[in-house]
């Protein structure tokens, strides 16, 4: 049988000087800093103390993190609105916040990029009949977080039929 390691339960200074460490590589979350300092063995009082320390100090800051969370997963993964603003509200980050994060979403690049993947999808796809073959596209645009209206006005721009 496995043995499994006993986490390793860190001072609260000791655990500070790591979770600085956590914050600083990237942007983080309150949620995932209390999951941080709760596994490194910390009681919910300490957890809360050194969170408020760290927002003071502005290693956490979740308005920032909604925002480069957005802009990141809508650049490089090319995600759509709903998409992003699902897995931001996962997070547990606020209202405000969410739309801090979707505001770094350029409406004209958002239609370029929609535009673009459903070219880069209608290329690739092999069904013949028209409709079959928007209804692929259509599908994969949703999938990546578009809203529906302009998945399909999309499609129809790009595939002709």
């Amino acid at each position: 049988m496995k043995q499994f390691k006993q986490p390793k339960a860190y001072t609260p200074a000791t655990a500070y000087v790591k979770i600085t460490a956590f914050c600083a590589y990237q942007e983080r979350t309150q949620q995932e800093v209390r999951e941080k300092l709760l596994g490194y063995g910390l009681d919910e009082d300490e957890a809360e103390e050194l969170i408020v320390r760290l927002l003071q100090e502005n290693y956490v800051n979740e308005e920032r993190f909604a925002r480069t969370f957005a802009g990141g997963k809508f650049r490089l993964k090319k995600w759509g609105r709903l998409k992003i603003r699902g897995e931001l509200k996962a997070r547990g980050l606020s209202a405000y916040c969410v739309q801090k994060g979707m505001e770094e979403i350029n409406p004209d690049q958002y239609w370029e990029t929609l535009l673009e993947l459903a070219e880069q999808k209608n290329a690739l796809e092999k069904e013949p009949n028209p409709m079959a073959r928007k209804q692929k596209i259509v599908r994969f645009l949703l999938g990546k977080g578009y809203e529906q209206d302009l998945a399909w006005e999309a499609v129809n721009e790009v595939v002709k039929g």
